[in-house]
């Protein structure tokens, strides 16, 4: 029977001793801590190299590489020579290889679940194979060494200062502070700097030893990146609140085994030594004994993801909002403030809000970020496309940068040039629109909206619903979603548009998919606006006026998706007949925290939701993006949302959220103007017929 021996710097705690067959062979394996003795290890090599055929060293790996060069650990080096009669290993190089492999089977067991991770190395030196592995899936990784190894506080930001600090012509490597502060000052210092990196990270990579002496506050919600991790110890974690452990580290026989164990195991199984093992020796090892990193979820699977969403001002209005700005803008004349938007154009994107508490009712949750660009709607339309695109991808920059997996472009900057497919080629990290959830959501709306008012009769089953449907802005990404839509349930359905030869193609595609459809087609709104039960309205107008209300029928449902909104609360008011829903908004489950965006709590904008349901759902692709939207993500979002909990909400105006006495007040009015006017119609037909009675 072959012995294996592992002596560790560690806790005696995890000590065991098992049998078990390992590639063929009969093998007993034991693991002896020393609670930190440097002194007990020395002893225990020397008695137990004449009972072993392999030792694994359980302590700081004796050789590592960064960049091409190799490093020795001097005290390391040191206890593998004390036993000479057998093989000694670290297992430093099947280390690499699991780390590496956890990393890469985590992406294919959890998808994305890596993707633009903010990664806080405590000790980053001896596992650069494991940060250059990360670095293809994150650029955002942070390395805390010179808190760790010097007491300094600053960390280090990308691999490139990782390899200058190892090389020691880092400035870390020799740093001072500016002022004269005592040791205890620069140990609080360091303490704190290694905690707000705690703080701002996603993914922790250290060994089990190094988080012993972090609290709930620091590890909450956390990915631990780990090798070596006992059961115990996953509770313990567990208890602390962390979400997910990476375990580079395998189990055989109901023991983790680290690699300076497993290694030792294989020297003993094959009779080499460990410098004569290959790659091709571990492949087999680990292919045989179907060995594996594991991924833990101490509190069951709870995944974390991330987006972010860019927003702008509507208005100038918003400037007196935006601390320090509403201090100026509050006594500016008007001429100051026309200064001051166009200033704000070329502003830098900023974080306006983080949002949190996002939770799907199958445990998923998301957080993301309300990134604002300065240019207003008349800013975004005075400059070129170029322009706009350059400050949404310095905005997905910024996004990347705060780790998150796919961005999302609201009101006027989804609709800029090619609405979104420039930027999704150049950015970082996947675009969508939110169009194909805006589409979904202003029908969801009216539909909502028809229903409560009741003016309309459902339609008999197998039947199209008896009432009539224009869409303003047909030719544009939302409207010729709806109208294709609408083309399915309606009865008649008018596309208005200003550009003609759009709308003659859009109809042709509509009758291609829906050939009894029917279809009017009119490059003003006004033609036929008084026949209308519903109209959804999605120009690009800019404030621009692109109906009249006044001629809108009794009753009307109108959804109103542009942003700024083609029907502004002045207008709206002028007839309280009519229903004016500001689009279709959706209501995020969980307990959402968010600064204020117009909205309820827990309500956001139907774009806004689509790029929060992809997140849920780890969907980061490209989504929706340019002018025309495919049918099937319609459907798929709308599915998606469904499955993650969101819920159209209340029906909103430019007033608020519509109370069912608000809607009885609109079918009131609407149907006493309704009689009036069938009234005032029928009075004119008999005076008609009156008179041409007396004439005959």
């Amino acid at each position: 029977m072959k012995q294996v021996t592992s002596i560790s710097l560690g806790s005696s705690h995890q000590n065991f001793d098992f049998h078990t067959y390992f590639l063929g062979h009969a093998m007993r394996v034991r693991r002896i801590g020393t609670n930190g003795s440097a002194k007990k290890a020395v002893a225990l090599l020397q008695s137990w190299q004449s009972r072993s055929d392999a030792i694994g060293l359980g302590i700081a790996r004796d050789s590592y590489s960064v960049a091409g060069q190799r490093y020795f650990e001097t005290d390391s080096v040191m206890l593998k020579g004390v036993a000479t009669r057998v093989p000694v290993t670290t297992g430093a190089l099947l280390q690499d290889i699991l780390q590496e492999w956890a990393v890469r089977h985590v992406q294919t067991e959890l998808a994305h679940f890596l993707t633009n991770a903010r990664v806080l190395f405590v000790s980053g030196k001896g596992q650069y194979r494991l940060a250059s592995c990360l670095s293809e899936y994150t650029h955002n990784l942070q390395f805390a060494d010179p808190i760790v190894h010097h007491g300094v506080p600053k960390t280090l930001h990308d691999i490139h200062e990782l390899e200058l600090y190892t090389r020691g012509t880092h400035m870390m490597a020799s740093w001072l502070p500016q002022v004269d502060v005592g040791i205890k000052a620069i140990q609080k210092w360091a303490d704190a700097t290694l905690l707000n990196a705690l703080k701002e990270s996603t993914v922790v990579v250290a060994m089990p030893h190094e988080l012993d002496l972090l609290d709930q506050a620091a590890l909450e919600g956390k990915v631990v990146f780990s090798c070596g991790v006992s059961d115990a110890r996953a509770k313990v974690w567990g208890d602390l609140g962390i979400r997910t452990i990476i375990d580079a580290a395998p189990s055989l026989a109901g023991h983790t085994l680290t690699p300076a164990t497993l290694d030792a195991m294989l020297i003993a199984a094959t009779g080499r030594h460990g410098d004569d093992l290959t790659s091709d020796d571990y492949l087999a090892m680990l292919t045989q004994e179907a060995l594996e990193p594991r991924i833990l979820h101490p509190n069951g699977l709870q995944r974390m993801n991330r987006f972010a969403f860019v927003i702008h001002p509507l208005s100038q209005e918003y400037f007196k909002k935006v601390k320090p700005i509403e201090l100026l803008s509050s006594v500016s004349p008007p001429v100051l403030m026309d200064t001051l938007e166009k200033a704000m154009a070329y502003a830098p994107p900023f974080v306006y809000s983080k949002i949190t508490g996002i939770r799907s009712p199958n445990g998923s949750e998301a957080e993301g970020w309300l990134i604002s660009v300065g240019g207003t709607p008349k800013e975004i339309m005075r400059h070129s496309p170029e322009f706009t695109y350059r400050r949404l991808l310095a905005a997905a920059d910024l996004a990347r940068g705060l780790g998150a997996q796919i961005m999302g472009l609201g009101a006027f900057t989804k609709v800029v040039g090619d609405a979104g497919v420039t930027v999704a080629k150049r950015a970082p990290l996947p675009i969508t629109t939110g169009n194909s959830y805006s589409a979904s959501g202003a029908l969801w709306a009216a539909h909502d909206a028809m229903r409560r008012l009741r003016l309309v009769r459902a339609p008999a089953k197998g039947k199209r619903a008896a009432f009539k449907a224009m869409v303003v802005g047909a030719t544009g990404a939302i409207g010729s979603v709806c109208a294709r839509l609408l083309a399915t349930t309606a009865q008649e359905v008018y596309l208005v548009s200003p550009e003609p030869a759009k709308l003659l193609s859009l109809k042709q595609s509509i009758l291609r998919d829906t050939p009894d459809a029917k279809l009017v087609v009119s490059a003003r709104a006004d033609t036929h606006i008084s026949e209308m039960d519903m109209v959804v309205t999605a120009t690009s107008g800019a404030g621009k006026k692109v109906l009249d209300i006044m001629k809108v029928k009794p009753g009307c449902v109108i959804t109103d998706v542009a942003r700024p909104l083609d029907l502004p609360p002045e207008e709206v008011a002028k007839r309280p007949d009519v229903l004016v829903v500001e689009s279709g908004e959706i209501l995020l489950p969980g307990d959402v925290s968010m600064k204020n965006i117009g909205l309820p709590k827990n309500v956001a904008y139907a774009c806004l939701a689509e790029t929060i349901v992809l997140a849920l759902e780890g969907r980061f692709e490209n989504f929706t993006v340019g002018r025309e939207i495919e049918w099937e993500r319609v459907r798929d979002i709308y599915r998606l949302g469904l499955k993650h909990g969101m819920q159209l909400a209340a029906i909103s105006g430019v007033n608020g959220e519509f109370s069912d006495a608000d809607i009885a007040q609109v079918r009131k009015l609407a149907l006493a103007a309704r009689a009036k006017s069938s009234g005032q119609n029928k009075l004119a037909s008999a005076k008609k017929w009156a008179g041409a009675s007396h004439g005959a």
